[in-house]
């Protein structure tokens, strides 16, 4: 109990640390986006499921305007807790679990409680953000982003946003994290629909759909800012 009551300041000290950070990038980045303006956009599509890249997820919120309600699933472990703080601070509504392992592992990381969690969310009226991936397999779309889709009747749209004044770092996912005083873009792919009845092969080719929008968004918005997108998979969009 004593090791957990001191690491709750650490916790607290690190989130508002990266937080002011975050902010620090926002403020100083010239963000562009594509299709201009996608938030008023797809404002009659909301709420819906967006689709993030696990390592290519720290500034998604950029996205978001101001007093958007929006959940975001973050993991179980340890780190999980930082970057709940974190969202906290942004206004974001944290969800712990994990959603994209296999259907015989969700129960073990909490996935079954998470979409629970998540379509609750999105009843109330909250978008919900999720990383896609196979937990510590970069750039593979789960079966937990489609199993949401189909039990909420809600759409999932893919997005990038990157910065070229960037970290790149040596991860299982390839993390990128902005730099500030640079440019960047936010590109959002198209809408991924999945019926409430749909079978397997329905339900495969939605999760393929999925990280094709993800790679494809990627590979854009990098090229917007003239680089590369660092954690391109090999035949992944371009």
């Amino acid at each position: 109990m004593k090791t957990a009551g001191r690491a709750r300041p650490v916790v607290a000290a690190a989130g508002a640390l990266a937080g002011a950070y975050l902010d620090l990038v926002r403020r100083t980045t010239g963000f562009v986006q594509e299709p201009p303006d996608f938030v008023s956009a797809i404002a009659p599509e909301l709420p819906a499921i967006v689709a993030m890249w696990h390592g290519q997820h720290f500034m998604v919120h950029y996205a978001w305007p101001s007093g958007a309600r929006v959940a975001a699933l973050i993991s179980r472990h340890q780190d999980g807790e930082i970057n709940a703080a974190i969202l906290r601070r942004l206004g974001v509504e944290p969800i712990r679990g994990s959603g994209g392992h296999a259907a015989h592992k969700i129960r073990l990381h909490g996935g079954a409680a998470a979409l629970r969690a998540m379509a609750r969310a999105l009843a109330a009226g909250r978008t919900v953000c999720m990383t896609a991936d196979v937990p510590k397999v970069s750039r593979r779309c789960g079966p937990g982003i489609v199993a949401l889709a189909r039990m909420t009747g809600r759409p999932i749209y893919p997005i990038a946003v990157v910065t070229g004044r960037r970290f790149d770092f040596r991860s299982w996912d390839r993390a990128s994290m902005g730099k500030p005083f640079g440019r960047g873009a936010m590109v959002l792919g198209e809408a991924v629909r999945v019926a409430r009845d749909a079978d397997a092969d329905a339900l495969e080719a939605a999760r393929a759909a999925v990280e094709r929008g993800l790679d494809a968004a990627h590979a854009r918005a990098y090229a917007m800012v003239g680089s590369r997108d660092p954690g391109a998979r090999e035949g992944a969009a371009s």
